[in-house]
């Protein structure tokens, strides 16, 4: 993987609507004290790459490092975010998840923790937009594709059509192939290329008629 799209690189104001775009503004604000690197992914960066869709579903994955998930929730508690489940460190160490609610917005948020490896590079190649004025840093959209290939649903495979339809080209082919190769090696699956390749070559009909 030799590519390299980092907080450096910008693309002018996405306006999602006022809602995520709230909550997401105060969670970098929380995420900025604590100095972590972190990025949206899921529902929310397919509406950047891809297609618009209803959603309002927000995910994001933060690097902790040396931060303890307890200081996590505490600085997310200050930013009006209230656990909704019992975050025990139990819970939390099994799940790798913090599911909140923005109370300014009633909307919920699942905060991943990333493991070693793979979030973290997602981390390192995230591209920052700017959303209600705040420098948001999202997936990148071959890492993005990624993983919804991993994640294989129906809806995971609407999804890479339409980040191909938007932002196909033989650049982001080469970056998705060249991580789900490495993926297959590590999973032991033969199954992640060819799913992409089917959609990549479905997009390139489409591109051509």
């Amino acid at each position: 993987m030799t590519w390299r799209c980092t907080y450096a690189c910008r693309r002018p104001c996405v306006p999602l609507s006022s809602g995520p775009g709230r909550l997401l503004a105060d969670l970098a604000r929380v995420f900025d004290r604590l100095s972590v690197r972190w990025y949206v992914f899921g529902a929310q960066a397919v509406l950047i790459w891809g297609r618009p869709r209803m959603t309002i579903d927000v995910d994001v994955t933060v690097c902790l490092g040396r931060v303890h998930p307890e200081q996590l929730l505490t600085e997310l508690r200050l930013a009006a975010f209230e656990p909704r489940v019992a975050a025990t460190p139990a819970f939390v160490e099994q799940t790798r998840v913090l599911p909140v609610l923005h109370t300014p917005t009633g909307l919920p948020v699942d905060v991943v923790l990333a493991g070693p490896g793979l979030e973290e590079a997602f981390a390192s190649r995230a591209t920052v937009i700017e959303i209600c004025g705040a420098p948001i840093p999202v997936i990148s959209p071959a890492d993005l594709l990624v993983t919804k290939v991993l994640a294989g649903r129906a809806k995971d495979i609407e999804d890479v059509r339409g980040v191909l339809a938007e932002r196909g080209d033989d650049v982001l082919a080469d970056q998705v192939r060249a991580v789900l190769t490495m993926l297959e090696q590590a999973l032991g699956q033969s199954d992640l290329i060819p799913l992409f390749e089917r959609e990549w070559e479905r997009a390139s009909r489409s591109t051509r008629t």
